[in-house]
């Protein structure tokens, strides 16, 4: 059967309904009394998903545009930074940084490990002449299922008094708590197809006093993403320039349902598929890629041994129309990832795990009893 495709990859997600028939909705002008409207009411609900009074602007552009724009409104060239990398998305944040001339310090961890904060409190506390002007790293690190420690993090980039934080919240945004005010985060950048729950186009940067107060200092070059002149066009309820007019659309009503669902429950939500979904995992025996305690909410990274992961990914796909997402690089072959991120209810979880416990089976290489994984993820679902 056709067009029954299930996406359980980190992005894009599954899209409900109702968004999408609001997207359908034929265009209006986005310089309208109407469309400065929509504008009023999502940035409202933008300050409440980030759990901020500070600016949170709107961007037509993934969520890369959303980190580049991070770097160019609050550094100079030449500028030392230090970039946390564990992964394909640190990685960038590192080619990001060295595109635009940054002294770049990397703070390293191997594919599946979490950012030791010790090692950022370390070399932060060492620069005690306040040459560090930013920390720039991914909460949740997609290419490997982790997440790392921000509030950790982010308490020590406080304590050195100068630096700004600058964090990719892309896929952790709306999926677990993220304070930006109680936390005291700078620069947060998160993109539209994760958990806002609608298709790739938008991406939202939230930035600080401290942030602004950087901008002023920052030299380096900027028109379509100089966040001042979002700033200037968002304090009037509109756009600098043409904005993804159905987007918005999709984003006011997309972030109603969150708002009626509330942001402890989002929470909690996420929480207790990553559980069920990890847990069911390993009933049928396969191993999960990242350090207990370290995964992400949004995306579980399994490592099966002895198993070409995309042999699974391609049977799953064949049989079951369910799309999982492969390893990256160095990964590709060796694992393979579940997204539970976004628009995502009990029967996705119990479906994926059923197909993927069915496809072992089919392959010869299910190790234990067939449903031994899915009955723990229905005991998990059932008892949380």
């Amino acid at each position: 059967m056709q067009d029954k495709l299930n996406l359980m990859i980190p992005g894009p997600t599954p899209v409900p309904e109702n968004v999408l028939s609001s997207m359908s909705k034929h265009p209006i002008g986005h310089r309208s009394g109407d469309f400065q409207k929509i504008v009023q009411t999502t940035t409202a609900q933008l300050k409440w998903l980030h759990q901020t009074t500070a600016d949170v602007l709107t961007i037509t552009g993934s969520g890369t545009a959303a980190m580049e724009a991070g770097i160019i409104n609050t550094l100079s060239r030449g500028d030392q930074v230090i970039c946390g990398d564990n992964g394909k998305f640190g990685e960038r944040w590192v080619k990001v940084s060295k595109a635009y001339g940054l002294d770049v310090k990397v703070i390293k961890a191997d594919w599946g490990n979490p950012l030791d904060p010790n090692q950022f409190k370390r070399i932060l506390e060492e620069d005690t002449d306040k040459k560090i002007k930013a920390v720039i790293l991914t909460h949740s690190e997609t290419s490997t299922g982790v997440i790392n420690d921000l509030k950790s993090i982010n308490n020590e980039i406080k304590k050195h008094g100068k630096a700004i934080s600058i964090v990719d919240c892309v896929t952790s945004l709306g999926a677990c708590n993220i304070p930006m005010d109680e936390w005291g985060i700078d620069v947060i950048a998160s993109g539209s197809q994760k958990g806002y729950m609608i298709p790739p186009g938008l991406s939202f940067v939230a930035m600080s006093k401290r942030a602004w107060e950087a901008y002023d200092l920052s030299d380096l070059p900027k028109f379509y993403l100089d966040l001042k002149q979002y700033l200037k066009a968002v304090n009037k309820n509109s756009n600098p320039f043409t904005p993804a007019i159905n987007l918005y659309f999709a984003l006011e009503a997309s972030l109603t349902m969150m708002q009626q669902e509330g942001l402890n429950n989002i929470f909690k939500r996420h929480a207790r598929h990553q559980k069920a979904t990890q847990e069911g995992i390993k009933a049928m025996g396969l191993n999960l890629f990242t350090n207990e305690g370290f995964g992400s909410p949004a995306i579980t990274a399994v490592a099966p041994e002895n198993i070409d992961a995309e042999s699974i990914r391609k049977t799953i796909k064949n049989d079951f129309d369910i799309l999982l997402a492969g390893g990256q690089d160095h990964l590709k072959g060796q694992i393979f990832r579940i997204g539970h991120l976004g628009f995502v209810n009990d029967r996705d979880i119990i479906s994926v795990i059923s197909a993927l416990e069915s496809t072992l089976d089919k392959m010869g290489k299910l190790d234990v009893p067939i449903g031994r994984g899915i009955a723990k993820t229905i005991s998990v679902l059932n008892k949380d």
